[in-house]
């Protein structure tokens, strides 16, 4: 009995529960660990440089150098995709490639589509609070950051966002999302119910994960658990990551270094356009950046709605992938790709998943 909470004989590894916390926690120690170098490296560099690095604030500000910011993301993508090595190996008993990575021309068509949706949705919420003159741009291509010249600090954060967008939909949607659901699949609850609920949880989780954002609110949290679910609808729509990565990595890149706004309450360090923010913080998203109000929530809805309208062009119908919250061990699933469990489950038999 004590043995049947921590391991499923039929599927042959640990149940969900254990997996979600045992990925997740070598993940953020694998992160502790990593940055301690990095940290000590900025540090002699700094001291070096004449920076007074015993006041914990002028610290915590050197620190947000932009190349400094740009390996620590590319730290954090490296320990993600070590995760994701364990897991498949040890934990999920899977290729690491169904977890959202079929490549194929099929896959980069629709990472090409979630680019331009950010980007899109972007400049849509840049133009609308221009109009509505919420917006006074106050230059073109400037720097933040001592030191930092505009292409550096562009090039920095263009590799920080390239580098976000993968791993946070690594975790939350490819680990956490399709675990949830598999975990989730009871007799009584049923696999589309299962991936639904996960698809919920995930997203709150995404939401609450960053309330520790500077000028994090409550209202914020709540659209960022919208924001959660607008980036995982494309992945159980079509099982893989393709969207959700294109999307968030264009999304961060031209909301904060395009058109100068906060990115979930941070400041890049340097944007195309410079900008001073007006307007009602219930619109705007005020010191939070678009996410926490309504324009953004506006975006999301619209996005979400091209999203639905894109996986109708190119499957022939919307369907929710029941699929994503079985699972079939790789000696029985015979390394079936997801995009040909796609086409499986967009058959005729299927019509009552139809969205």
């Amino acid at each position: 009995m004590i043995a049947n909470i921590f391991f499923n004989r039929e599927e042959g590894r640990l149940r969900a529960l254990w997996r979600l916390l045992i990925q997740t926690a070598v993940f953020l120690v694998g992160n502790i660990v990593l940055s301690l170098p990095i940290g000590i490296v900025a540090g002699i560099m700094l001291a070096a440089s004449g920076v007074n690095i015993t006041d914990p604030q002028v610290f915590s500000d050197a620190l947000q150098n932009p190349l400094l910011r740009a390996v620590s993301a590319i730290a954090s993508l490296v320990m993600m995709a070590f995760t994701y090595w364990i897991a498949a190996r040890w934990l999920d008993r899977r290729h690491w490639r169904d977890f959202g990575f079929h490549f194929s021309a099929n896959w980069w068509k629709d990472f090409t589509f979630g680019l331009a949706l950010g980007a899109l949705l972007m400049t849509l919420i840049f133009a609308f609070e221009l109009a509505n003159g919420w917006i006074t741009i106050t230059g073109t291509m400037q720097s933040f950051h001592p030191g930092t010249g505009f292409w550096g600090g562009i090039l920095a954060f263009l590799v920080v966002y390239i580098c976000v967008g993968i791993y946070e939909e690594m975790l939350s949607r490819g680990y956490h999302l399709r675990n949830m659901a598999e975990g989730l699949n009871l007799k009584h609850i049923g696999p589309r119910s299962a991936l639904l609920l996960a698809y919920l949880i995930s997203s709150s989780v995404f939401g609450l994960l960053h309330m520790s954002n500077p000028n994090a609110t409550w209202t914020s949290t709540v659209n960022i658990i919208f924001a959660g679910l607008f980036l995982g609808l494309g992945f159980i729509l079509t099982g893989e990551l393709a969207i959700p990565i294109g999307l968030h990595m264009t999304w961060n890149f031209f909301q904060g270094n395009v058109f100068g706004f906060p990115v979930s309450g941070t400041d890049s360090a340097a944007s195309i356009y410079a900008i001073q923010q007006g307007g009602p913080d219930l619109w705007t998203g005020g010191a939070f950046g678009p996410e926490a109000g309504i324009v953004g929530l506006a975006a999301i809805a619209l996005g979400c709605l091209m999203i639905v309208v894109w996986v109708r062009l190119r499957y022939g119908r919307v369907v929710v992938l029941d699929v994503l919250a079985s699972y079939h061990p790789p000696a029985r699933a015979g390394g079936q790709r997801y995009s040909d469990q796609h086409s499986a489950q967009l058959s005729e038999a299927d019509k009552p998943n139809e969205l």
